[in-house]
């Protein structure tokens, strides 16, 4: 069963999932704004391209790696990002980064994922908004943030993915933010660290 993240909200990828967790995804999903014509016809869809980032951090909070839409796998080969959806066009999950916890390098200490609206558009415009977490060996989702009640922000630090007495525990940040890529949330992430 999916645990609805709240903001702050410290969770167990383990418990939650009922067992070890070795791979994970990182979900993120949205619709393209749709627009009334007049009298309801000539509607049109309006892009907006989100951006799922991961960032990894060492024991000293010193950024390691990041995997985004211009480098879509981590330099040791843990994490992949899927590709870049730029419409938020089809359903399901618009993109995905795919992380072997296994393969991590034993100097990350933390994995720390964002979004960000490349386009500007905020998330309080942007329909069926929303990033999960989902147990890779069985692809059902462990966790769930619901970005379209965020407000009007362009970004948000979602969640930090950490080592903890040999576990990885998940916390649930839900800090809003602006910017269009991650290098601009680094001020609000380092405190999270």
């Amino acid at each position: 069963m999916s645990v609805n993240l709240q903001k702050g909200q410290k969770i167990s990828l383990d418990k939650e999932a009922g067992s070890t967790l070795t791979r994970i995804t990182m979900g993120l999903g949205w619709d393209a704004i749709k627009t009334k014509g007049l009298f309801g016809f000539g509607g049109k869809t309006q892009s907006v391209d989100l951006d799922a980032s991961c960032l990894l951090f060492d024991e000293s909070g010193s950024p390691v790696d990041v995997v985004w839409f211009r480098q879509l796998k981590s330099k040791d080969g843990s994490i992949v990002h899927t590709g870049d959806n730029r419409t938020g066009a089809g359903d399901g999950d618009d993109e995905q980064i795919l992380v072997d916890l296994t393969a991590v390098p034993a100097n990350v200490k933390s994995l720390v994922f964002t979004v960000n609206s490349f386009t500007g558009q905020n998330f309080a415009q942007v329909e069926n908004a929303y990033c999960r977490i989902i147990n890779g060996a069985d692809q059902k989702e462990v966790a769930r943030f619901n970005l379209s009640v965020q407000g009007e922000h362009t970004a948000q630090i979602m969640a930090k993915l950490y080592r903890h007495g040999g576990e990885w525990k998940m916390h649930a940040i839900g800090e809003n933010g602006s910017g269009r890529t991650f290098d601009e949330l680094m001020p609000k992430i380092t405190p999270h660290l």
